[in-house]
């Protein structure tokens, strides 16, 4: 089952899952940037784009958990040999990075051309640099030191620099996010504070084993939904009583449904813990529930499709979406203000559901032939 050579459906198949939300994401950044959204999200905003930015939620905290837990499965083959992570965890972090500061920014480069915007894949790359130095820690100095990390990083929120002092950047980097600095008239702006996504991939690391051979999948699913259960309990527990892990407190509204979206209002950067309950107790719980799911399944097989190679789909789709743009761009004219952009929460799905087909069969294609390939193409195991 954890065999470098034989991918696991259910992992696959989830991070399938977090590659369609996130193509919805992006759909709603690139076509519907008239309405903000913000962090959290604003209060005035409708319910329907409320829980559209809200299901979207899932992606980052779902997808660094994984690398964390494919970096296991990677280190532990099916038979029995151990083979250092560092080396590829190192090497795929650079490679990353590499991805976000320069096909990144070219795809958004039409709005920002003064600004380098250091997102998610930045934050995934510096945490692969880190892994591949804590994966020589002990087992269970990685858990705790990741459990500490997610449950406690809001207890550094009052610590705080100004622009200028020395400790400004490396805090930027690590917890507060923002403006770093400028180079050569590029302002540089990290969104993604890395301390709570390496205390997720840390923790993604130590839940490498239950995917081990040795684990019956009875047990595997058991655990999973104890562990997504317990996240959503604690949830309740520490926002229903606005008590820790989330700085921006609920408060009763007109409606219910505004007293609901108040609840569920979580800060994203940098992740509260309160964010990372919500999103990776359903992560668990996905897990289990696709545990039970026939992988044969037409509609499954696609999603695992998207899910073994995520890079690849992650980079197509931006590009996609730049010309999608443009092209209605062109053709419209900008329909609010300077932009073109959507009329309606219903077209960001539309338009979604049209890329998610466009991309299909580009993905199971590429999917086919890096499984078929990867072994004599070792350069396809970062795609």
């Amino acid at each position: 089952m954890n065999s470098s050579s034989k991918r696991i459906a259910s992992l696959d198949m989830l991070r399938g899952i977090v590659i369609l939300f996130m193509m919805l994401d992006h759909v709603r950044e690139r076509f519907y940037m008239h309405v903000r959204t913000g962090d959290p999200i604003y209060d005035t905003i409708d319910p329907d784009l409320f829980f559209t930015r809200y299901v979207t939620h899932l992606c980052a905290p779902v997808f660094i958990f994984l690398a964390g837990l494919s970096a296991w499965l990677y280190a532990h083959r099916a038979r029995g040999e151990y083979r250092s992570p560092s080396s590829f965890l190192f090497k795929r972090g650079l490679v990353i990075i590499l991805i976000e500061v320069v096909l990144y920014y070219l795809v958004w480069a039409d709005s920002y051309p003064t600004f380098l915007f250091l997102q998610v894949l930045f934050a995934i790359g510096i945490c692969l640099l880190g892994l591949s130095a804590a994966c020589r820690l002990n087992y269970w100095a990685i858990g705790a030191l990741g459990l500490l990390i997610v449950t406690g990083h809001n207890a550094l929120a009052p610590i705080a620099f100004a622009p200028g002092a020395l400790g400004y950047v490396p805090w930027a980097i690590l917890h507060d996010g923002g403006d770093l600095g400028q180079i050569a008239g590029l302002t540089i702006s990290l969104s993604y504070p890395v301390l709570p996504w390496f205390g997720v991939i840390l923790l993604g690391y130590f839940a490498g084993p239950l995917y081990a051979r040795s684990v019956p999948l009875l047990t595997r699913r058991r655990i999973l939904v104890g562990l997504g259960v317990s996240c959503l309990v604690l949830l309740l527990l520490l926002r229903g009583l606005n008590l820790y892990g989330e700085a921006a407190p609920w408060t009763l509204q007109p409606t219910v449904i505004e007293t609901v979206m108040s609840f569920l209002n979580f800060t994203k950067y940098p992740p509260s813990l309160a964010y990372l309950l919500v999103t990776l107790g359903v992560g668990f719980l996905l897990l289990a529930w696709l545990e039970s799911l026939n992988s044969e399944n037409r509609i499954l097989r696609s999603i695992q499709a998207f899910g073994s190679v995520p890079m690849f789909i992650y980079v197509l789709h931006l590009y996609v979406l730049l010309a999608a743009y443009w092209v209605l761009y062109l053709t419209v004219g900008p329909t609010h203000n300077d932009r073109f952009g959507l009329d309606s929460v219903a077209w960001i799905w539309a338009g979604a559901a049209i890329l998610i087909l466009v991309h299909h069969p580009i993905a199971k294609a590429f999917a086919d032939y890096k499984h078929r390939e990867k072994r004599d193409k070792p350069w396809l195991s970062y795609f």
